[in-house]
Parts: structure tokens; sequence; C-alpha cells
């Protein structure tokens, strides 16, 4: 059985980062302009738990690369680019969910129109956040401010990749219309719909902490590694459920659970392969492993 465990004495590190980004996303209210129906279904999209990964990853790059970097701004922009992508996923014309994370979901508190309104106003504010945080690194002053803007050209393209047809809004029509009910059809739902978002996390920390931009193979492949892991400890939490309602793409329902658990610890330790390679092998990187592990295994 994987086991990787965190380093306890520094683990204040990763619950900072969480407490940072919680404070973050209640700050970022006020950019939505006055209160109105759509800026309460904004807060209420964003203020719906969760355990923050993404965010957490632009965080934990940044600090694993010891330069100092403000990249609040950028992680805010994979959270907003997360709670559209989930907004979207949940009406009617997609999932038709109810509940997320046993909250009524976002349409079925504010009807339709204004879910997909809030998702278009979540992507054009996480667009805006990746400008500001070039910004912010200009401001750092030398070395960054030289690499600022092509930190903001790397992330705008990392980001409005990963979100459309090749990314997080093919996976989505592939989950719906599967052209087959294969293997190699289910790992692309996944690569497209959960792996892309944690390549933007690592790329958006990667550029902005000021980390080797000639690298960025070697990071997205950490992301892609992290991501898999992910969202096969999500299937095989999610297995009873899925079973039940008869939802083929999870893997652990296509290759079984033995298998899946299986897959998830060749994941985890190619993912920390390359953390290690990148330097990136962070007390607050075990940690977030551990939560993983805790979840596929299903230990408390």
């Amino acid at each position: 059985m994987l086991t990787l465990e965190p380093q306890r004495a520094s683990l204040s590190h990763f619950f900072h980062h969480r407490d940072r980004v919680e404070k973050e996303i209640a700050k970022s209210i006020f950019s939505f302009g006055e209160k109105t129906k759509l800026r309460d279904a904004c807060e209420y999209a964003l203020t719906n738990g969760g355990k923050r990964f993404r965010p957490l990853i632009v965080m934990m790059v940044a600090e694993a690369l010891g330069n100092g970097l403000n990249v609040a701004e950028a992680a805010l922009s994979v959270e907003f680019f997360h709670t559209a992508s989930l907004i979207v996923d949940d009406l009617p014309c997609m999932d038709n969910d109810d509940e997320r994370r046993e909250k009524p979901s976002l349409h079925k508190v504010y009807g339709e129109t204004i879910a997909l309104l809030a998702s278009y106003a979540l992507i054009t504010a996480a667009f805006e956040k990746i400008h500001r945080n070039a910004q912010h690194m200009k401001e750092a002053g030398a070395p960054y401010a030289a690499t600022s803007d092509r930190a903001c050209v790397l992330a705008l393209e990392s980001a409005a990749h990963c979100a459309g047809i090749l990314g997080a809004t093919g996976g989505q029509f592939l989950d719906i219309f599967p052209p087959s009910h294969t293997l190699e059809t289910l790992k692309e739902v996944i690569y497209k719909k959960t792996v892309t978002l944690f390549e933007v996390a690592f790329v958006f920390g990667w550029v902005f902490g000021g980390g080797d931009m000639d690298e960025l193979d070697r990071v997205k492949k950490a992301a892609y590694h992290l991501g898999m892991a992910f969202q096969v400890a999500d299937d095989i939490d999610d297995l009873e459920q899925d079973e039940k309602n008869q939802r083929e793409m999870n893997m652990a329902r296509f290759v079984g659970k033995e298998r899946a658990l299986s897959l998830f610890e060749d994941e985890m330790r190619l993912f920390h392969k390359h953390l290690r390679e990148l330097n990136l092998d962070s007390p607050s990187f075990h940690k977030m492993s551990d939560v993983l592990i805790k979840r596929a295994f299903g230990r408390s």
C-alpha cells in the first residue's frame, strides 16, 4: 500500500495556504460590483465548500520555488474557472445534478438563467485575475519584472487551451456523448475534464512563482499524474453512488476497485517522482497527497 506521510512539523504551511485561499475568495466577492442577484449567485457558488485543491496548488508551487512572489490572484483565477465549470456541469441540460457538496446546486437556488450568467461572470473574472497577477510580478522588480509579460502570455495560453474544446469543454461533451464506452474514452474524459485544470494550477504557480519557464513540460507531467490520481480517488469514493445511478464514466466501476487503487498508487508515485525532479517535493504537497490517499483507501 502506498504511504506518503506528510512532515507533521510543517503542516501549518498547508493549512495556512487553505485559510488564505478562503480569505481571498471572501474578499473577491466585492470585485463583482454592487450587490445584485447575480453577485449573490457568484458568492453562493464560490463559498459553497470544497477542498480548494486547485488554488492551493498554485500557492504551494510558488511556495516551493521560494521566490516570495504573490500568486493570490492566479490562485483565485483557477478557483473561478473551476467553480464556473461546476455550475455548468450541474445544469439540467448537462449532468442535471440537484446538489453540489450536500447543498442545492446553484440553478436550484437562483434559476438556470442566473446560473449561466454567473458562470460567464466567473470565467471573465478569472482571465482578468491572470493579468492582475502579471502586474504583481512586474511590481516585484528585477529579475521577475522582465519575465512578467511572458508569464502572462503563457498563463493565458494555458487557461484558454485547457478550458476550450481540447480541454474541459470538450471533456464535458465526451462525458455526455461518449463515442464508445472504452478505457481510452474514459481516460480522455478524465484528462480533459479534470487533469487540464490541475495543469492550469501548476502552470500558474510555476510561471507566476518565478520558475524556469523552459521546464513547463515537466511541470505539466507532474500535473497530469496528480490530476489522474485525484480523479481515480474521486471515482473510488463515488463508486457506490455511481453504481446506483448507472453512471458509466467511473474508473473504479470500469476496471474494478482493486485495479483502480493500483492505478491511483502508480499515478501518485509518478507525481512525486516529477515533484522531486522539479524540487517541488514540499511538506505541503505531502499533506495534499495524504488527503488523497485517505480518500482513495477510505481512511478517516
